[in-house]
């Protein structure tokens, strides 16, 4: 069976104010999802019900297992970074690779090792000494030598630089990622993975408001360039958003036959980042 994630129902809320709304996700093996949405949306809620780290309505099923009743036996092949990274400052990286080994099962300590070597830091440093971009680096060796099936990246490289992030998915993709496994993503910073993603969920005010392949969410949605004397007659087809620049307007349409748009202008590929700017400024999305 190649499901690995099943989410139905999934509703959060803290007294009245609703933080995740019927929530409904499918995530298959080999599948790189990205839960993506501004600040506040839910996507963090969403991932602590993933991972049994807060109560919940609805029904989880992680490689079968119940997040909350089965954590156990399901962290055992599901593996976690979040935002923050945070390791005790006095450890050593040779203390850290001796805890992992010890507590967890399917730890592989040389596969770490292999890994660390590709990296500047050394067994012996203490995460003290560590910048944040290399905690992050000691975090991913961590979590690779687990060999998880499912792996889930909370905001993973918040704050680093842009080399460092480039190289954390570098390696994800490199020394993780294969077609049995699946990789779930939350960011609010959808141009920075969206070439290694496979699938996207948009999530905005708790809800998801698209969820469907990257390749199909590309030919759904069209970019149109026009001249100015064409926008009026543009702009009566209901673009989800338009940006005006250096005499031309860029229009995004959800949905537009092709032969209808190429009357207009210009017809291109829009970016994931595009089609997420018009999805969250439009009041509703199917």
């Amino acid at each position: 069976m190649s499901e690995l994630i099943s989410v139905v129902g999934l509703n959060k809320h803290y007294g009245k104010k609703h933080v995740v709304s019927d929530v409904n996700l499918t995530i298959h093996k080999g599948q790189i999802v990205g839960l993506v949405g501004p600040n506040g949306a839910g996507k963090t809620t969403c991932l602590q019900s993933l991972l049994g780290l807060t109560d919940f309505e609805g029904d989880i099923k992680i490689l079968g297992y119940h997040p909350k009743k089965d954590r156990e036996k399901m962290l055992r092949d599901v593996a976690y970074i979040s935002d923050v990274a945070i390791l005790p400052k006095w450890l050593t990286v040779t203390q850290a690779l001796t805890y992992m080994s010890e507590i967890h099962p399917n730890f592989d300590i040389k596969k770490a090792c292999v890994f660390l070597d590709k990296t500047n830091i050394d067994i012996n440093d203490k995460v003290k000494a560590l910048s944040k971009g290399m905690v992050t680096q000691l975090h991913l060796a961590l979590v690779l030598a687990i060999d998880a099936k499912v792996l889930i990246l909370d905001e993973p490289t918040l704050g680093l630089d842009i080399l460092t992030r480039r190289q954390f998915y570098t390696h994800l993709l490199e020394d993780f990622y294969t077609d049995d496994k699946c990789i779930v993503i939350t960011t609010h910073q959808i141009e920075e993975i969206e070439h290694i993603l496979t699938d996207v969920a948009f999530i905005k005010e708790g809800k998801i408001v698209l969820a469907k392949s990257a390749e199909n969410i590309r030919e759904r949605f069209k970019l149109l360039t026009v001249t100015p004397e064409k926008v009026d007659q543009a702009k009566q087809l209901h673009p989800l958003f338009s940006n005006s620049l250096m005499g031309l307007t860029t229009m995004l349409f959800d949905g537009q036959k092709t032969e209808v748009l190429q009357a207009l202008g210009k017809i291109s590929v829009p970016s994931l980042a595009d089609i997420f700017v018009g999805v969250m400024t439009k009041e509703s999305c199917l």
